[in-house]
């Protein structure tokens, strides 16, 4: 778990990173915070994304998408096309 926080810390730099306790069903709770202490985003990490290395890259890009949203550094034209794509994904699996 050590490799996997000091990866999260690295990739995730210059944000803050706490990952909570083990939940009873295994996952943790990743939270990001600013340098100001604020609380930017919460998510919840399967124990299967904390092991497997693909799974964790998915997560940090997930991440940094969701951080360029909330600072407004995605264009709106941008954002929809996200929208769309996970919408046609979701349709997909279903």
């Amino acid at each position: 778990m050590e490799s996997t926080r000091a990866l999260l810390v690295e990739a995730l730099a210059p944000y803050k990173i706490d990952i909570g306790a083990v939940r009873p069903d295994g996952s943790r709770l990743l939270t990001l915070q600013n340098g100001a202490g604020e609380i930017l985003i919460e998510r919840l990490l399967r124990p299967v994304q904390l092991m497997d290395k693909w799974l964790l890259i998915d997560v940090v890009d997930g991440l940094h998408r969701d951080l360029r949203i909330l600072e407004g550094r995605l264009s709106p034209k941008v954002i929809a096309a996200l929208e769309r794509g996970q919408c046609a994904r979701q349709s997909a699996v279903f």
